[in-house]
């Protein structure tokens, strides 16, 4: 594993330990060259995948690109981070299990949909105002409107 800070091409695994959602190893590392410590997760996987957009474009899947964006919508709420690696550890292994490289972005978009929606209300709307893209405050109201029907229903 190359150093981050002089690029040595070396180091030494000094800790290993299993992350809090079990989906990774999360290694502490000491540079030969430098004697800098870093940490790095290795995760399983299946499959390389492709993520096919809505105009044709297609790109790789980036598991911290997805991340991210969840992390985002949950921005200031009372979501635990673990709970969002778990959702996006899930997702992740139901594309790679379902047997496709390309993946539809859309769906991608509506799995985490429906992991949000079962996490928290407003992380659900805040992903969903980004990924439906809506263009009016009317939009909104109208989606929060059915978001709040149907929890009370």
């Amino acid at each position: 594993m190359r150093c981050p800070f002089c690029g040595h091409e070396a180091s030494q695994v000094k800790d290993s330990r299993p992350t809090d959602d079990g989906a990774a190893i999360r290694r502490r590392r000491q540079c030969e060259g430098c004697a800098a410590r870093f940490t790095t997760f290795e995760r399983i996987q299946l499959r390389d995948l492709t993520v096919v957009k809505s105009e044709g474009r297609r790109e790789p899947f980036e598991r911290e690109k997805l991340l991210r964006s969840i992390t985002i919508a949950a921005r200031k709420r009372p979501v635990d981070a673990v709970a969002l690696e778990k959702l996006v550890s899930g997702i992740q292994r139901q594309l790679e299990t379902a047997g496709e490289a390309d993946v539809p972005s859309k769906r991608i978009g509506e799995m985490v949909m429906e992991g949000l929606k079962g996490l928290d209300s407003v992380a659900y709307i805040r992903f969903a105002s980004v990924y439906r893209e809506f263009g009016e405050a009317r939009d909104f109201e109208e989606f929060a409107g059915s978001v709040e029907e149907a929890g009370r229903g």
